[in-house]
């Protein structure tokens, strides 16, 4: 079985926004999640003394968290954004998160492998139990299954397998830039460390998250695909009038998927 993280924005953005990520902490744990999902831009207030008790009340509820930031690893140019990099990871430290969770941004070829590596030594990332994971989204510039191949390609040449950062593979973004999720899965598998779950409706712009449904075959056939020891977040939408029942329902599904 799996471990299942619960994405804030499972419980509604607007709820999030309205009443504070740890108004939801007690409703994901009770639906037998093991994680939490942090979103930094559903957040007005994210200061060292907000995130610190976040993560506490997060701990203490049973759960572990994530953090999630809508900043780029990699700016329009293809250059590392160090300042970025350094934001999340101190945030994720705050909070006491297991994965900081980034987009990947313009990379364009050269991961500039030892500034990347010197900025998660002066961060301390190294010690610690957090990891800087990158996600596949839904922009044609951060979303290419070229730009994932080509960055893991060059980390895995110069520090072997265990690369400095991992990957978050979502299912479901692959699909707004129009990359087919099976054959990401296939190449990725050996740098995915954390899967956010999905389907999708819709067409070009206008896809949304929808909950898959109990025998969707393309969540099936990647997760089939990808590490089965790994955590599976859930990144659908609940149904409003009965969050807390769907989310025990599909903590327990995408556990056993």
């Amino acid at each position: 079985m799996a471990e299942v993280a619960i994405v804030a924005s499972a419980f509604g953005v607007e709820a999030i926004r309205r009443d504070g990520h740890a108004a939801w902490i007690v409703a994901a744990a009770q639906s037998g999640a093991a994680a939490f999902e942090v979103r930094r831009e559903l957040m007005d207030d994210a200061s060292p003394a907000t995130l610190h008790a976040l993560g506490a009340a997060i701990a203490g509820a049973g759960l572990w968290p994530v953090w999630s930031t809508p900043d780029t690893l990699y700016d329009a140019r293809g250059t590392l954004d160090e300042a970025a990099l350094r934001d999340a990871v101190d945030c994720g430290r705050l909070l006491g998160a297991r994965f900081v969770k980034l987009q990947l941004g313009g990379f364009s070829g050269d991961p500039q492998v030892e500034r990347l590596n010197a900025v998660l030594a002066e961060t301390g990332e190294a010690e610690s139990p957090l990891r800087v994971v990158v996600e596949n989204g839904q922009l044609e510039a951060g979303g290419s299954l070229a730009q994932f191949v080509a960055l893991f390609g060059v980390l895995r040449e110069t520090a072997g397998s265990r690369t400095p950062i991992g990957m978050t593979f979502d299912i479901g973004n692959w699909q707004w830039p129009g990359e087919p999720p099976l054959l990401a899965a296939a190449a990725l598998a050996p740098y995915v460390e954390y899967i956010h779950c999905k389907a999708v409706a819709g067409e070009g712009a206008r896809r949304y998250a929808i909950a898959p449904v109990a025998d969707d075959p393309l969540c099936r056939a990647a997760l089939a695909l990808l590490p089965p020891h790994v955590p599976r977040g859930i990144e659908f939408p609940f149904d409003p009038a009965c969050a807390g029942a769907d989310a025990a329902h599909y903590v327990a599904w995408l556990a056993g998927a």
